[in-house]
């Protein structure tokens, strides 16, 4: 079974080219460093609950729709 880490960052991930964002224009807007967010969507960095609050915030969405599927 694929790890809960892996499925969140390909969900971050297929959310923020959904939107036409690059991972540093979407890092910029969360007020995070291009190489944390690169980090989440491969899976290797655990995101706190307020920086997942934060990326739902800049993507627009509710937190239910960032996990959406999971």
């Amino acid at each position: 079974m694929i790890s809960l880490s892996v499925r969140f960052g390909k969900r971050l991930r297929e959310l923020r080219k959904e939107r036409g964002l690059s991972q540093e224009d979407f890092a910029a807007r969360c007020g995070l460093d291009r190489t944390y967010v690169s980090g989440m969507e491969r899976g290797v960095r655990n995101p706190s609950l307020a920086v997942i609050d934060t990326l739902a915030v800049a993507l627009g969405i509710r937190l239910e729709e960032l996990f959406k599927g999971l």
